[in-house]
């Protein structure tokens, strides 16, 4: 926690210098070679420093990095901001404030930042400490918050996150544009699955659907005996993946089924992905598109991360994106095709558009991909995936 008197600690970090010039990709690309793997490992100073001793402009990088609870989030999306800054050796270097307190001490980390040379600055990383960076209201320059608060727009403050429950907004009127009228909603005890329910209902109904049936899963599978499929009904699963897995049994395998990202845990997760198969999600083409123009742009990490912090890391390269966006004020240039999604601004909050995913046979892949051949672990018995595939979609109304 940060006291009065007491010095801010920051780290300056430099993009190193590239090789060979590197272009941002454009909306539509020839074709990219994807870089080698690599290790990015950004170097922060201990050294405290205050704005006499350094005033050099800079993009202020505000992160919880020496939290216990935030630490390796805030480490990940470090890293994959360094990652996307080495790729542009002409930007600002980037200085990361380190032993930032969310709850207590951000506004103070932010104006000495300011008074460091900041030129631009990212973060907070939670929602508790963009909201009580948001209550500054005076911001000289353009400041991009790390997550999506219940805030009103202030000039210079903008936010981009990664909500599930802007996912399952998405996800309502996803399902609607394919022509469903009639949602069944399955939940769970505790806060994030009733966020979901509310978010995925309050689109739904805002989109012109209805809700037929709302249920909270228990150790009674019976609630879910009268549930058939139905052309114009789909089923959203307002639950994590480890809860999906026990339901999906006691659903008809025909029944459209549509989710969040929480239920994908990665492509070497074979076993659970079978257990989903048929199901509908969103994610982030870093995760699912490895051809995509941006994707293949930006090296991965080495080893790989955990699928939460592969997720962390696209937030980074994608913040570093879009201050560079604000830095020359060339809002009019978006969308902006991004590793975590097609992303736009919506009063002073950036929405990214996630894309459609599809379990396949063990695998997760973009529900407009053609099906992949894979050797069956159940032979004899025909995946959901190839009856969903070959049952046809509601009309549109």
């Amino acid at each position: 926690m940060h006291k009065p008197g007491t010095d801010i600690k920051a780290g300056t970090v430099r993009p190193a210098v590239a090789h060979a010039e590197i272009k941002k990709p454009a909306p539509v690309t020839a074709v990219i070679k994807k870089p080698a793997s690599v290790t990015v490992t950004p170097e922060i100073s201990n050294t405290p420093l205050s704005a006499e001793q350094d005033s050099t402009p800079h993009i202020a990088l505000l992160l919880p990095l020496q939290s216990a609870n935030f630490g390796t989030a805030a480490a990940a999306v470090q890293q994959g901001f360094m990652a996307a800054a080495h790729l542009n050796p002409q930007a600002l270097p980037v200085r990361a404030y380190s032993n930032v307190d969310e709850n207590s001490s951000i506004t103070a980390v932010y104006r000495h930042a300011i008074a460091n040379g900041a030129r631009a600055v990212v973060g907070p990383l939670t929602r508790n400490g963009v909201t009580a960076l948001a209550e500054l209201q005076y911001f000289p320059v353009p400041t991009l918050g790390l997550n999506i608060p219940d805030s009103r727009p202030v000039h210079n403050l903008y936010f981009f996150g990664m909500a599930v429950e802007m996912e399952a907004r998405q996800v309502a009127q996803l399902a609607r544009r394919q022509g469903f009228l009639r949602a069944i909603v399955i939940t769970s005890h505790g806060s994030l699955a009733r966020r979901l329910q509310f978010a995925f209902e309050e689109q739904w109904i805002a989109s012109g659907g209805t809700i037929t049936r709302e249920i909270e899963a228990s150790d009674d599978a019976t609630v879910f005996a009268n549930i058939v499929a139905q052309p114009d009904t789909l089923v959203f699963f307002a639950a994590d993946v480890t809860q999906a897995r026990q339901i999906r049994p006691y659903l008809p395998n025909s029944l459209a089924i549509y989710a969040t990202s929480l239920l994908f845990t990665g492509d070497n997760e074979t076993l659970i992905n079978f257990d989903l198969d048929g199901i509908r999600f969103i994610d982030m083409p870093w995760l699912l598109q490895s051809d995509h123009p941006a994707v293949m742009l930006y090296p991965r990490t080495h080893p790989p991360l955990p699928i939460d912090q592969e997720r962390l890391y696209a937030l980074g390269i994608d913040a570093f994106r879009l201050i560079q966006v604000l830095l020359a004020n060339q809002l009019a240039a978006l969308p902006l095709d991004g590793v975590t999604g097609r992303i736009q601004l919506s009063e002073h909050t950036f929405q990214r558009e996630a894309l459609a995913a599809l379990f396949v046979q063990g695998h997760a892949q973009p529900a407009d991909a053609p099906v992949t051949p894979a050797v069956s672990m159940f032979p004899g018995h025909a995946s959901t995936l190839e009856e969903a595939a070959s049952a046809d979609l509601p009309h549109s109304p």
